[in-house]
């Protein structure tokens, strides 16, 4: 599999996400309580798989080697999504601190979680976008195959040394439980 369809896969997890994540502030909206623990979980896969994992292959691995074969980075696609990267964990920041304060009938808390959720959500499901449709696809035509399979072996580094065994299925299990309760 091209490291670019491993990104995929990826986004495809990382979208699902945004859908429970948008049930819940749905949730929160209406007043109704949403277990602590779900906002954690939400935030954790965020800031682990998202940003830690994911966003670690494209920042360390993919953008350097593009930039390597000649696609710029500033006023460019990789100088945009890097912008991006930041504004996210900016909304993921925020979101975390209203989860640690969260308790049902905060509204504040609440309201707080909402807003740089929902911003969080609009943000990615573009961006991710963006990725799929147009800077991976340059990727796949700028980068050779000993670049592609250098890039495979990077994003294993990433799963075993960065993450840590396991931990990719742990992220997975908090997928599925919070797919269960909020995308019946």
């Amino acid at each position: 599999m091209r490291p670019t369809e491993i990104l995929k896969e990826e986004h495809r997890a990382i979208k699902l996400m945004l859908k429970i994540s948008e049930n819940v502030c749905q949730r929160l909206e209406q007043g109704k309580a949403v277990p602590t623990e779900h906002l954690a979980e939400i935030v954790s896969f965020i800031r682990g798989f998202a940003d830690k994992c994911h966003h670690a292959k494209e920042e360390d691995l993919l953008f350097p080697a593009m930039e390597k074969a000649g696609v710029p980075r500033q006023e460019g696609p990789i100088g945009v999504m890097l912008s991006e990267h930041k504004q996210g964990r900016n909304y993921v920041r925020n979101m975390t601190e209203a989860a640690e304060k969260y308790s049902p009938g905060n509204e504040r808390a609440a309201s707080q979680f909402v807003e740089n959720a929902r911003n969080y959500i609009a943000l990615l499901t573009q961006h991710i976008d963006k990725e799929d449709n147009i800077l991976y696809e340059i990727a796949d035509r700028r980068l050779s195959e000993e670049d592609q399979k250098d890039l495979g072996s990077g994003f294993e580094r990433v799963e075993q040394e960065e993450m840590g065994p396991g931990k990719h299925e742990e992220y997975d299990h908090i997928l599925d439980r919070l797919k269960k309760v909020y995308l019946p």
